[in-house]
């Protein structure tokens, strides 16, 4: 049995372009996608844990697809920080759903400073998923795309009223605006680190106009080698 990763997907219908952690050809080791059934964007992105239903999809989830030879887990919403460590004690292989893991390494990686968060909704990011992460509130500064409309409509949205399709390069465009508002409030930020799974199609993008180094839940994925 080859290993593969295992991607716990929300319950969505917009497109998974390349890059996007629901597109299993974005990762470095092949990779299948499960759907848990009714974990639609509102329900997860929201400042507080998942209905108990929900938590148990997502984890019931991962044990078929670890029964199956995943050799990692990992997930479309970064808001599931708030179940990752539950998760992870539950199953046998590593466990990454959000790319927000990634933020006590990278504090270390730039001394300490602070670092900023790109997510998908700064209202309903909290204290308490940076603190679910191994991080201080004090030492993160947070950048949403909730007011971007083309964001919010295609991936914030109930499924029903999701974009079918979208323009990558106008996703983009709205993806740099918000990054670049965050440095210009926020200059002291070392690097970025991206919450969304809809985000690392446009970190090179993000790395350009910020001038910081930009991480994903995909860079996280990587420190599981392949075979």
């Amino acid at each position: 049995m080859s290993p593969f990763i295992g991607i716990l997907s929300l319950d969505t219908r917009f497109p998974r372009i390349p890059g996007d952690a629901g597109n299993p050809e974005s990762y470095h080791l092949p990779a299948r996608v499960r759907v848990v059934p009714g974990a639609g964007s509102p329900d997860i992105v929201k400042d507080g844990r998942p209905a108990p239903a929900l938590v148990e999809g997502f984890r019931s989830a991962a044990e078929e697809l670890v029964s199956q030879g995943a050799c990692l887990i990992t997930s479309t919403c970064g808001f599931l920080i708030t179940v990752q460590r539950e998760i992870a004690a539950a199953l046998p292989v590593p466990v990454l759903l959000s790319g927000l893991c990634l933020l006590p390494t990278v504090r270390q990686m730039v001394g300490g400073r602070p670092v900023g968060v790109l997510t998908a909704s700064a209202p309903a990011l909290g204290d308490a998923a940076i603190r679910a992460a191994g991080a201080a509130p004090e030492d993160v500064r947070i950048g949403g795309l909730q007011d971007c409309p083309l964001f919010a409509e295609t991936f914030l949205a109930p499924k029903d009223r999701q974009h079918g399709a979208f323009d990558p390069a106008q996703m983009q465009a709205e993806v740099c605006r918000a990054a670049e508002a965050l440095v210009a409030r926020s200059p002291e930020i070392a690097a970025i680190v991206l919450e969304c799974g809809n985000l690392p199609p446009y970190a090179a993008a993000l790395r350009r106009v910020t001038g910081r180094p930009v991480f994903s839940i995909l860079d996280a994925a990587r420190l599981v080698p392949g075979p």
